[in-house]
C-alpha cells in the first residue's frame, strides 16, 4: 500500500466525482430519477469495460474530442433549461403552492421513460468516469501502485456519492421552476467548460473556473428576469388592445 499514492489520486479524482455527482444529482431532481440513475450506471459499466479492455493505454485517450461532444450536448439542453426557468420565474414568481408546479411534456412519469435525463447523466458519468480512470492509471503506473490508485479512487466515489445522497432532498425542496433556471445554468456551465477544453481554451484555474462560470450565467438569469417580465406585460398588453380594437370594429 502506497499512502502517497492513495492520498494523491483521491484528491485528484475527487474534482472530477464532485462534476459527476452534480450532474447525476440535477438531473434526477430536475427531471427523472430513474432515468438519472440507469444513466450513471451505464456510463460507468461503459468505463469498467473500457479499462478492462484498454488498461493502461487509457493514457494516450484523446479525451479534448470526447469533451467537446459532451460539452456541445450538455449547452444545448442547459440552455433550454436556463430559458424555461427564467420565463417561468418571471410569469410566476420565485415560490409556488404545492400543487401549482408546471410540468413539462418531458417530465415523465412511472409509465415513460425518459431518455433526454438518461443521455445527460450517461455522458456526464461517461466523460468523468474516464477523466478519474486516466488519473488512476497515471498515478498507479508512475509509482508502481495501481492498487493504491484504484482504492483512493474508489474512495472519492464512496465519499462524495454518499454526500449527494444525503443532500438532494435539500435540492429537492427548490421549487421545479427555480431549479430548472439554476439546474440549467451549472449545465450550461458545465458544458462551456467542457466545451472549452476540447476546442484546446485554457481556462484560468482550470476546474476552479466552474464557479465563477456558474456565477456569471446565475447573475445573468437573475438579470433576464424582469426583462422577460417587462416583455410578458408588453405583449399582454398589445393583445388587450388588440381586442378592444376588433370589439369596436365589430
Amino acid at each position: 500500500m502506497n499512502g502517497a499514492v492513495l492520498v494523491s489520486t483521491f484528491f485528484a479524482a475527487a474534482i472530477e466525482v464532485i462534476e459527476m455527482v452534480a450532474i447525476v444529482v440535477s438531473v434526477g431532481v430536475a427531471r427523472s430519477w430513474r432515468a438519472s440513475l440507469v444513466g450513471a450506471a451505464g456510463g460507468l459499466l461503459v468505463l469498467t469495460v473500457l479499462v478492462a479492455v484498454l488498461g493502461t493505454a487509457l493514457r494516450d485517450v484523446p479525451l479534448r474530442p470526447v469533451r467537446l461532444v459532451v460539452g456541445a450536448l450538455l449547452l444545448v439542453f442547459g440552455l433550454q433549461w436556463f430559458r424555461k426557468g427564467v420565463f417561468r420565474v418571471a410569469r410566476d414568481g420565485w415560490s409556488v403552492g404545492q400543487g401549482d408546479e408546471d410540468v413539462d411534456p418531458a417530465d415523465v412519469g412511472p409509465d415513460r421513460f425518459d431518455w433526454t435525463g438518461f443521455v445527460l447523466s450517461f455522458k456526464g458519468v461517461s466523460l468523468e468516469g474516464l477523466e478519474v480512470a486516466v488519473i488512476v492509471v497515471a498515478f498507479g503506473t508512475a509509482a508502481h501502485a495501481v492498487g493504491s490508485a484504484v482504492i483512493g479512487a474508489a474512495g472519492a466515489v464512496l465519499v462524495l456519492g454518499l454526500v449527494g445522497a444525503t443532500t438532494y432532498r435539500l435540492v429537492a425542496r427548490i421549487p421545479r421552476r427555480a431549479l430548472q433556471l439554476f439546474v440549467g445554468a451549472m449545465l450550461t456551465t458545465f458544458g462551456t467548460f467542457w466545451s472549452g477544453q476540447g476546442l484546446s481554451v485554457r481556462w484560468p484555474g482550470d476546474e476552479l473556473s466552474l464557479a465563477w462560470l456558474a456565477a456569471g450565467y446565475v447573475a445573468v438569469g437573475l438579470l433576464l428576469i424582469p426583462q422577460a417580465r417587462r416583455w410578458r406585460d408588453q405583449a399582454g398588453a398589445r393583445l388587450g388592445g388588440e381586442h378592444l380594437a376588433g370589439g369596436a370594429v365589430r
